[in-house]
């Protein structure tokens, strides 16, 4: 029989305490980091020449001029989750260009759509974000929001939350769009279909300044916007199919299922002073309000 000495068993003392603190204190692995680069999670879908990496790849240049836009997707769909991007838009007289940055089925009769469309202006007026949101192929829901800050001196995050319970668009974590999930009241949300995350640059001098009254100046060209720190935390389609579904997602744990009140509040403080058009209240387009314009829906 091997007797143990006081010193050994200090060592293996010290050894399981170790392997204790190895245990409990180890850092767990990121689930939902950022891609190191551009390309890990997307791929250029149009004018490939267009497109300029930055920083390793870890941000890109959009450039639009008189012989091209451009645009990029998501190698993945996505059902239900946070999509998010830092973008510096386009600075000066930037009338008759969109830069956009959306969710699409890429389904042609039944589409489902989250649209962030960000509008130019002559030099010295504000830029407007137009959100709109199709569900089971019904959109023209357009609403407008003049941004309260120069979105072309610096980058600003702009994300859309979707869950079960509704469709959040945010610009620095101020809410200024809540589409809920009134299925209860026989109206659509999207939920079935999973959606791509895609952003474009393009001129559509014909509606997006003023209605179409102020054209681009193609003088001022080439336009350039900046995009970095593309934040994807979703269900991959294709992936596990429970995924979805799992009500442990954190996007749809309790405190995202409505906002909380300091998020309602900045809400209610954007549509009162920042909100420029409002489809629920176009009497000339919808003489009857839609239904999930209502109070209370």
């Amino acid at each position: 029989m091997v007797k143990m000495t006081h010193s050994s068993t200090t060592f293996s003392t010290k050894i399981i305490l170790l392997l204790i603190l190895l245990v409990f204190f180890t850092p767990s692995p990121v689930a939902d980091a950022r891609p190191a680069t551009f390309l890990q999670d997307f791929r250029i879908t149009w004018s490939d020449s267009h497109i300029k990496q930055l920083d390793g790849g870890k941000a890109i240049q959009l450039v639009l001029d008189q012989n091209s836009g451009c645009g990029f997707a998501s190698k993945s769909q996505y059902l239900f989750g946070r999509v998010s991007m830092k973008i510096k838009l386009i600075p000066g007289d930037s009338a008759g260009t969109v830069t956009a940055f959306y969710m699409n089925s890429d389904t042609d009769q039944v589409r489902d759509e989250l649209d962030f469309e960000f509008l130019g202006n002559r030099t010295g007026q504000p830029y407007s974000v137009q959100t709109n949101v199709y569900a089971h192929g019904k959109g023209d829901r357009e609403q407008r929001v003049n941004l309260w800050f120069d979105p072309a001196a610096d980058y600003h995050t702009y994300s859309i939350l979707w869950n079960h319970h509704h469709v959040v668009f945010s610009v620095d974590e101020v809410p200024i769009r809540v589409f809920k999930n009134n299925e209860a009241r026989g109206l659509p949300f999207p939920k079935f279909q999973p959606m791509g995350v895609y952003s474009t640059l393009w001129e559509a001098d014909d509606w997006a300044t003023r209605g179409g009254l102020e054209k681009i100046d193609w003088s001022k060209a080439p336009f350039y916007a900046y995009y970095k720190d593309f934040d994807i935390e979703g269900c991959p389609v294709p992936g596990p199919h429970t995924c979805a579904s799992n009500p442990s997602n954190w996007w749809e744990g309790q405190s995202y299922q409505q906002l909380d009140p300091i998020a309602a509040r900045r809400y209610r403080w954007v549509r009162l002073n920042h909100m420029v058009y409002d489809y629920c209240t176009d009497k000339q387009r919808y003489p009857v309000t839609p239904p999930e314009c209502l109070a209370g829906i």
